[in-house]
């Protein structure tokens, strides 16, 4: 029995002492490799070897702000070459995405493009195009501006709409004055299209500043954008007669202190905030008036207010 268990013991150490060599038979010739690799490269035994955890930095997405660790093993000067280019789109300031430099040497002037041939302008966008042309900030001269606007049409960017712009991406890519849109200013009234709306103009603004109508908090980048108001069509370019406008007037001489007319959106972005709107109405000295006649099927979503507003918004 004694002899038994002796066997037992030796046939089992045995097997550990056979894992053990086998184990360190595989390790060991790559470690003398090793050792002889770092002595023939002029690695010394005192030298601690490095380690490596992450070798390559981690991937920071742009719209990510930069951290101190990323930015830890840079110098001044780099960190401010990583910034400048990571300010880019959403992430634009006037001190990262204009340059001041022309506007200091030749005071602010106003460069628009001369109208391409053949392409479509709507009225609107004409206003506002022969309103800077007709102010004593506009040049002719690019080479004297500091601001730059399109002559391309970007005012209405829904694809649905007659006056959208086709393949405007191509368009403005290939303005020999371009420069990924610095110092170059964009107005929008309208993007995306029906019920979504997304605030996607068709085309990357890049550096660009952006005068937009009904922008987004979260699109808005403060000291950069603009925010304008939608005017319609049929919005005149210069105001009323001399006169016309009466100072001091304590009540105002006006008959109505609120006017709204559009479609009311029965569904998706917007229709909350329209369907709203008759609580305040009162056909008097408030006038919010809204139709349902909006997309082709807008009599699958009508409800039951819809007849009587139509009828208001067409008288």
């Amino acid at each position: 029995m004694q002899a038994k268990k002796r066997y037992l013991i030796l046939l089992s150490a045995g097997a550990c002492l056979g894992l053990l060599f086998y184990l360190g038979g595989i390790q060991l010739p790559a470690a003398s490799r090793s050792r002889h690799d770092r002595s023939r490269n002029g690695y010394r035994p005192d030298q601690p070897w490095p380690h490596f955890s992450d070798p390559l930095h981690p991937f920071l997405p742009w719209d990510q702000p930069d951290t101190e660790e990323y930015n830890v093993h840079i110098s001044p000067n780099q960190k401010r070459d990583v910034n400048t280019s990571v300010y880019k789109g959403k992430r634009c300031r006037m001190d990262s995405c204009f340059d001041f430099s022309q506007c200091q040497r030749k005071g602010f002037k106003v460069y628009v493009y001369p109208q391409q041939k053949g392409e479509k302008i709507s009225e609107s966008y004409q206003n506002i195009l022969s309103a800077i042309e007709g102010s004593r900030l506009y040049t002719s001269d690019p080479g004297q501006a500091c601001l730059f606007v399109l002559s391309l049409d970007t005012l209405d960017r829904d694809q649905l709409s007659p006056q959208y712009v086709h393949n405007l991406k191509t368009k403005v890519q290939n303005l020999p004055l371009w420069n990924d849109g610095r110092n170059h200013l964009i107005f929008n009234l309208y993007s995306g299209t029906w019920p979504d709306y997304t605030e996607d103009l068709g085309f990357d603004i890049g550096q660009a500043m952006l005068a937009k109508a009904s922008i987004s908090t979260e699109n808005f980048r403060r000291n950069f954008d603009v925010s304008i108001p939608l005017f319609s069509k049929e919005h005149p370019r210069t105001g009323g007669e001399r006169g016309f406008l009466k100072y001091n007037s304590i009540p105002p001489f006006r008959k109505y202190m609120l006017v709204f007319k559009g479609k009311r959106y029965l569904t998706g972005i917007g229709s909350d905030t329209r369907n709203a709107l008759y609580h305040v109405h009162n056909a008097e000295d408030v006038v919010l008036l809204t139709t349902c006649k909006h997309g082709k099927d807008w009599q699958k979503h009508k409800d039951a207010r819809c007849e009587r507003d139509n009828a208001e918004y067409d008288k």
